[in-house]
């Protein structure tokens, strides 16, 4: 835009001489920089942006054409030079001009724009009307003129007058970024129009034109057009039709005119009205008006239309409100009856989405809740009903059979793997998904039942933080769920999260997804013989910036944000590897592996453990699951059809941190385990606290009874060891004997431990209650879990 400034600058300076003492030059020379600027302009643009200044660019250029012929009429001196192919040339600046401005306008439908034609043309008309009234009429009797300069004469103000009436009522809808351009635009039109409208007056008066005075309005329309095209650099132009409120310009605007040509015709007598143009140009006006208060009707049904859909529409996100999902429940309600087809609704809201308005502010969450509707939108059939419910909270409708409301549910769940780009971020937000469906042997269920049901299965994935569909079950009921009704909307309370945990949870999603996690093994010795009897695999996550994260660094994202199931695939895979290549290097160790407690209501668990087992040829009693058990557990008919057929597989399992919760005794008496581990916090206080020691007894004693074998973790002592030995521990494993392994390392621990028959040669003398690695031998790892 300077280099601009300094072109006009610089041709203000070299012209100055030249505009006092002749004007023509000065104004070829500045509609040929308006001609280049336009040009300029159009090739930075794309789109209708680009045919608007394509088309100015055109009639600029003809306007210089203009120029050129009408200065070198007064050159060779012909006489009487209007009309002239000069005048032809000028007149399509107008007509240019018009079309640019249809073409930039933006928030206009078709009927829109057809509208401001017919506008421009009824202000055009009563212009006409006017003008004849008052000047061409008396010219047009009083002396013999020429018809083809007179119809020449009032082409000038018609069309500048039709430019200026599009020019203005296009200013009154533009938006944000298109305001000063058109602004400038029209006011350039105005600049000609002046001029124009002066040299008409003075040529059908038989005044001299040849005054600079009336050169000052072409040159002042001229810059304009040049500052019209800088600026027009940055316009902003919006394809999609904008749901504005009609302007009161544009209803006014076309009255006026033509109230004045309505006064102007009574004004005149019969006789003179016939002897000119009136008639015809009122006959126009007349269909031209007609037209228009068609179109008017047509667009005010369709802004009704329009109003009465976003009354039962979200306006935030577009899908369907409460509203309209209450009478499409309802009346899918009233089919079933009469057709015997299931209804189906689903539920679901965004885990943690608090977080994302807390942290990165609402206009975030706002556009991610679009995008979020726009997700689901697209995975539903086309009969579906979407509605947001409120807040965060979204409701599918789904009518057919029961597998389709499955298949939709499932569907919608797994469109949010792919993480949502806002505000040029990734953002991995997770569901909370509850699905109920109304089967045909339900006659009495009603829309309110069903819709509470969906609420209930939603609250009890909200609670699991399993991820998944959660069908509505009647064990559900016994649930705490909070009261609400059945339309209510906003989310459960979350933990609040810094603002780092979205970017964490991307990077999390993303390591998990490159299997950038990796294991260590922790081994666990039998007490008695001191002989390794398995490993427990601990995760860790090398992070590329904070360095090695512990889990209780991450897993709480995982728990939280539904990732527990893809992190399970992750790491029971890599450990069942690790075995196998174990075994190549000739060594049988069975290994234990963590597992949230919640996931253990998803029947597909045992087929997909026996599946790995068996894809490896491995034998599933190498393969123990460890549930942690104060995270226990909602739903326990289902828990225990999972472990059973887990345990019928030949997999063993075991209660990780046994006695950190409040169930442990109805554990053992109501699961089918095989073994019991002793949290760490009973182990530690053993050698100086009585009443822990005497717990950790009764507990050894009544595993014992039950056929349990029983391990102790986070042994660091030998009088702790040694004491749990005496007292019938079986198994334990701690800093003591070993911290956690990377796999290489354990292989070399296991292959000195296989060659030698004991554990001796790396220290380990458990039976004479010294035992202790040699810390040569193995490094010293943080205590991590």
């Amino acid at each position: 835009m300077t280099g601009w400034l300094l072109v006009l600058g610089g041709l203000s300076s070299a012209s100055l001489f030249s505009l006092v003492t002749n004007t023509d030059n000065v104004m070829i020379e500045l509609s040929l920089v308006a001609l280049v600027a336009a040009v300029w302009t159009a090739r930075s643009c794309r789109g209708r942006v680009r045919l608007a200044w394509i088309t100015l660019a055109v009639g600029l250029g003809s306007f210089s054409v203009g120029a050129m012929l009408w200065r070198y009429y007064k050159l060779v001196g012909v006489k009487h030079p209007y009309p002239s192919v000069a005048d032809a040339a000028y007149l399509v600046l107008p007509i240019a001009t018009a079309v640019a401005l249809l073409l930039l306008s933006s928030g206009h439908s078709r009927t829109s724009r057809t509208r401001l034609i017919l506008d421009g043309l009824i202000v055009a008309g009563s212009f006409t009307i006017v003008g004849w009234v008052a000047v061409l009429d008396e010219l047009w009797n009083s002396v013999p003129v020429d018809r083809l300069q007179m119809a020449v004469s009032a082409s000038y103000p018609v069309l500048d007058a039709a430019v200026l009436t599009i020019g203005v009522l296009v200013v009154a809808r533009a938006q944000r970024g298109q305001r000063l351009t058109l602004i400038l635009l029209t006011l350039a039109m105005s600049g000609i129009a002046i001029s124009d409208g002066g040299f008409v007056y003075l040529t059908a008066t038989y005044q001299p034109t040849s005054g600079q005075v009336l050169d000052i309005g072409w040159l002042l329309g001229l810059a304009l057009f040049v500052a019209a095209a800088i600026t027009g650099r940055g316009f902003a132009h919006r394809e999609a039709v904008a749901a504005q409120s009609v302007s009161f310009t544009s209803v006014w605007l076309p009255f006026v005119p033509l109230m004045f040509a309505s006064v102007a015709v009574f004004t005149e007598s019969p006789e003179d009205l016939k002897a000119g143009p009136i008639p015809v140009i009122g006959i126009v006006l007349l269909l031209a008006f007609g037209a228009r208060q068609v179109l008017v009707m047509g667009e005010n049904r369709m802004l009704l239309a329009a109003v009465a859909e976003q009354a039962l529409r979200d306006p935030l996100t577009g899908v369907g409100n409460r509203i309209v999902f209450r009478d499409h429940l309802n009346h899918a309600m009233q089919m079933r009856e009469r057709d015997a087809l299931s209804v189906g609704v689903l539920v679901m809201d965004l885990d943690d989405f608090k977080v994302v308005n807390d942290t990165l502010g609402h206009p975030v969450g706002d556009e991610l809740l679009s995008l979020v509707a726009e997700r689901i939108d697209g995975c539903v059939r086309a009969g579906d009903t979407v509605a947001r419910l409120g807040g965060d909270e979204f409701a599918v409708l789904i009518e057919g059979r029961v597998d389709n409301s499955q298949l939709v549910a499932h569907r919608v769940v797994e469109a949010f793997e792919e993480p949502f780009i806002v505000d040029g971020q990734e953002l991995l937000i997770r569901p909370s998904v509850g699905l109920a469906v109304a089967e045909a042997d339900e006659p009495d269920l009603t829309a309110e039942d069903l819709l509470k049901r969906a609420d209930i299965a939603m609250y009890s994935a909200k609670r699991s933080r399993t991820g998944g569909v959660h069908l509505f079950n009647a064990e559900m009921l016994l649930a705490e769920v909070p009261d609400r009704e059945p339309f209510a909307s906003g989310p459960l309370p979350v933990s609040r999260s810094g603002a780092s945990t979205i970017q964490l949870l991307g990077e999390l999603r993303h390591a998990i997804d490159q299997f950038e996690l990796t294991l260590v093994y922790q081994p666990k010795f039998d007490l008695r013989t001191a002989a390794i009897v398995g490993v427990e695999a601990l995760v860790r996550w090398p992070h590329p910036t904070r360095g090695l994260l512990a889990p209780d660094e991450f897993l709480p994202l995982v728990r939280r944000y539904g990732l527990m199931g893809s992190i399970t695939d992750l790491v029971v895979n890599t450990a069942l590897d690790d075995v196998l290549r174990w075994r190549t290097a000739g060594l049988e160790v069975p290994i234990a592996v963590n597992m949230f407690a919640p996931s253990m209501a998803d029947l597909r668990l045992p087929g997909k453990f026996a599946k790995s087992l068996a894809d490896r040829s491995l034998s599933p009693s190498q393969l123990t699951v460890e549930i942690t058990e104060d995270l226990f557990l909602d739903n326990m008919d289902r828990t225990k059809t999972v472990l059973n057929q887990l345990q019928e597989y030949g997999i063993r399992i075991a209660i990780d941190d046994f006695g950190s919760g409040y169930s442990a005794l109805s554990y053992m008496r109501d699961l089918t385990v095989d073994e019991v581990k002793l949290d760490r916090h009973f182990i530690a206080p053993i050698p100086a606290d009585q009443r822990a020691a005497a717990v950790v007894r009764a507990v050894v004693n009544l595993a014992d009874e039950l056929g349990l074998t029983t391990v102790a973790e986070g042994i660091e002592t030998a009088a702790t060891a040694d004491w749990l030995r005496r007292h019938g521990c079986h198994v334990g494993q701690g800093y003591y004997f070993s911290p956690p392994l990377p796999s290489d390392k354990l292989v070399e621990v296991l292959q000195k431990c296989e060659s030698d028959g004991t554990c001796q040669t790396l220290g380990c003398a458990v039976r004479e209650g010294s035992c202790r690695w040699a810390e040569s031998d193995v490094p010293q790892i943080e205590l991590m879990r």
